[in-house]
């Protein structure tokens, strides 16, 4: 194409390329000194035609980051910070992951910025100070020293990084409670387009509108049960049944109760008392996901090209997959072989070929069936739970 001045019409922002620059840029300078002047790919005047047209597409892309970013739907980074924030919302931040710990050891001893480690080499800060009983033990609360999503099951953490006198062992009883990355732009763009419902005319939107809106809120999931009797799923007749993952208490159930038709029933284990303006207190419920490990076993064979990082990058990207599933949604195992073929980083000469893959619940016999989740699960998937047989 030749060179044309950048434009803004119907279908948008348009600008010329970087070798349309150089060409025209090239022309002009033949027209000035003359037909017949050298600008070879080797000479002198070339290479600095061509760094001045590189920095006119530099300016030129910027323009059109400019210009994408007006509206969520392309809008990337801050500007997308800035754009949903019309709507009233923000880019939710990262958090570290917590676990219960039970410490033993002598009685009366003081543990001051106490520090342990799981099998995976992470390292958990323990409140400060920390006694231990006199019967030897003590519970408190380890959070990661790494944010995101860190796993940790039950009874991993197990080792002390800072020697005390007098601590002799650590444990988690349960699994962590994962944290969170920061909100990658497809999830706030999500959001977003969540958001817009706040205001909207539907009770049942406006609900899913305000929890997407709290703060710390990852996934949720909104169920409507407009019938005189308890549902195939459980939940209550003329109800309203919500399960949230992230996010406060106390704010998840204050957006549910701004939004909720008067003498709507609200279904879950989890009980918030909610007083409104007139000090009349109502109760608000919702679920909290229960988590639901996976294993996964992948049998392969190795071709050319085939590492000890291919292995983990399997592992990676099935239990990365596992995770991002939507809650109470089951798993199908076809999607699995999908996600482990993401290893091949070049499909047209793969690393490796499946054989067979498996899956079930931990602790379940492994199997090929798709695994059935209830609507206040959700699969959890994690490195560790992911086995490769290499052939």
């Amino acid at each position: 194409m030749a060179y044309f001045a950048p434009y803004i019409d119907e279908s948008g922002f348009h600008m010329p390329t970087y070798q349309d620059i150089r060409d025209d840029l090239i022309a002009q300078a033949k027209q000035i000194f003359g037909q017949d002047v050298y600008l070879g790919n080797d000479s002198q005047d070339y290479q600095l035609i061509s760094a001045f047209s590189n920095k006119i597409y530099d300016a030129l892309l910027a323009a059109q980051a400019a210009y994408n970013s007006r509206g969520p739907s392309t809008a990337v980074g801050t500007g997308l910070d800035v754009v949903v924030g019309i709507n009233g919302i923000k880019r939710s931040g990262q958090s570290a992951s917590t676990a219960p710990v039970v410490l033993s050891g002598t009685p009366g001893t003081v543990i001051t910025q106490g520090i342990a480690r799981d099998e995976n080499g992470m390292k958990w800060n323990l409140l400060s100070p920390v006694t231990i009983g006199s019967n030897g033990t003590v519970s408190t609360v380890a959070t990661c020293q790494t944010f995101g999503a860190i796993y940790s099951p039950a009874n991993t953490i197990k080792y002390i990084e800072t020697p005390t006198l007098g601590w002799t062992s650590i444990t988690n009883p349960v699994d962590a409670t994962p944290g969170t990355d920061v909100e990658s732009d497809p999830k706030l763009r999500t959001k977003q387009a969540v958001s817009t419902a706040n205001p909207s005319r539907s009770v049942l939107e406006g609900i899913k509108g305000a929890v997407a809106n709290v703060s710390g809120v990852t996934r949720f999931e909104v169920y409507e049960n407009d019938t005189g009797q308890t549902n195939a799923m459980g939940h209550p007749e003329h109800s309203i049944t919500t399960v949230v993952e992230g996010g406060s208490d106390q704010d998840i159930a204050e957006a549910i109760a701004t939004r909720k038709t008067p003498g709507g029933y609200t279904n879950g284990t989890t009980e918030v008392d909610i007083t409104d303006r007139y000090d009349q207190i109502t109760p608000i419920r919702f679920y909290r996901p229960t988590y639901v490990d996976i294993d996964v076993v992948v049998n392969v064979k190795k071709l050319s090209g085939y590492t000890n990082q291919t292995t983990e990058d399997m592992k990676s990207y099935v239990a990365d997959y596992i995770n991002s599933l939507f809650l109470g949604n089951n798993l199908t195992l076809s999607s699995l072989w999908g996600a482990a073929l993401q290893a091949n980083r070049i499909p047209t000469s793969p690393y490796f070929s499946i054989t067979g893959l498996t899956a079930a619940k931990s602790g379940q016999p492994q199997g090929t069936a798709d695994i059935v989740l209830l609507f206040n699960e959700a699969a959890r998937g994690s490195a560790a739970h992911v086995t490769v047989n290499v052939t």
